[in-house]
């Protein structure tokens, strides 16, 4: 695959992923009339799509990350490799963290935003806002930036690991046992080291299966192809099905590699337009919208706090209303303020 073809699919995936995460954190049946039964309906739907197709974002994202890092990595690399990473992800975590900090101790200050926040009069000392940034207090969904940071940070112990076929498999039974154990790494999310590594692998030793059979193979290979990644996807909702019914953490693992793994392999990078420029914008969108979401659900509340038709077309006008909104923004920060614009979107 070319490489503008691999960045140009990479970039679709992204915002795929990123639009997926604003569903997985839109839930708002509760909100509106609690658990009364003209509620149940809604409930469902919404946590149909956020449980089951929502919960593949964040895994892609790991698997993403983990994959482009290790492209064409050497040790003579890790100090560049590091030195971008600071720029595109340790800088924006803090800024954004503390931005999301400076926001709730605003907020809750203000009469009517204070209703909505719901969270009383946020401290503001220098203790409050180190905790806000280190521990992501204010902004929950930069969890996720907090495990790529450290994903990031063990290169050292990772690479040697990876770079060889026998220690790489020692290292994913490893994993697959702590996950069926219940064990946990101290800070480290071992599912989300799973999928980082598990794309790690294929950037080291597997790239070519990865990033060169759509783009070439146009006969039968590539038909071969497509229907692997179909088999792979029908693997994981199976998987996910069983998960369900025997409440094994392994099979909702397992099925949301699968499913990521399948679509990339089911989808032609050849065959997809070139990204249009807000689907770039993807670390901005994936910092803003958690706010959005938050204030669009409980203004939404207010406005029309007993009718059961108005939270779910807001669940499902959500990725859309965010969007909008984040592109709007976007463009102000980039004409008036680039520099700002530059370091919440990760120098992207």
């Amino acid at each position: 695959m070319k490489d503008e073809v691999f960045r140009n699919k990479v970039t679709w995936f992204s915002f795929g992923f990123s639009l997926l995460v604003i569903w997985v954190h839109s839930y708002n049946a509760e909100l509106y009339l609690g658990k009364a039964p003209e509620m149940a309906a809604v409930y469902r739907l919404q946590h149909a799509v956020g449980d089951g197709l929502g919960q593949i974002a964040v895994p892609g994202f790991f698997m993403i990350s983990g994959y482009l890092f290790y492209r064409d990595f050497t040790w003579e690399k890790l100090g560049e490799k590091w030195q971008r990473r600071i720029r595109s992800v340790l800088a924006p975590y803090i800024l954004w963290n503390f931005l999301y900090y400076l926001g709730y101790v605003i907020g809750s200050r203000l009469p009517w935003i204070a209703d909505v926040v719901g969270k009383g009069v946020i401290p503001f000392h220098l203790l409050a806002a180190v905790d806000a940034v280190i521990n992501y207090t204010y902004n929950y969904v930069f969890w996720y930036l907090f495990q790529l940071i450290l994903l990031i940070l063990l290169v050292p112990v990772l690479y040697p690991l990876l770079r060889h076929r026998g220690s790489r498999a020692g290292l994913f039974l490893v994993l697959w046992w702590m996950i069926a154990a219940g064990k946990e790494i101290p800070l480290v999310n071992t599912d989300a080291l799973l999928y980082y590594s598990a794309a790690a692998s294929f950037a080291l030793s597997g790239r070519k299966w990865v990033e060169e059979g759509q783009e070439t193979d146009k006969g039968g290979n590539g038909r071969q192809r497509v229907l692997s990644g179909i088999v792979f996807i029908f693997g994981a909702v199976f998987l996910y099905r069983l998960g369900l019914r025997l409440a094994w953490v392994p099979c909702f693992v397992l099925c949301r590699l699968l499913a990521v793994a399948g679509l990339w392999i089911t989808v032609p990078g050849r065959c997809l337009p070139a990204a249009r420029g807000f689907m770039r914008h993807n670390f901005y969108l994936y910092g803003v919208h958690f706010a959005f979401v938050r204030f669009i659900n409980k203004a939404g509340v207010r406005i029309f706090p007993a009718v059961p038709v108005v939270p779910m077309l807001l669940y499902l006008l959500m990725p859309v209303l965010v969007l909008m909104i984040a592109e709007m923004s976007g463009r102000i920060l980039r004409r008036y303020m680039p520099v700002l614009w530059m370091l919440l979107n990760g120098g992207r």
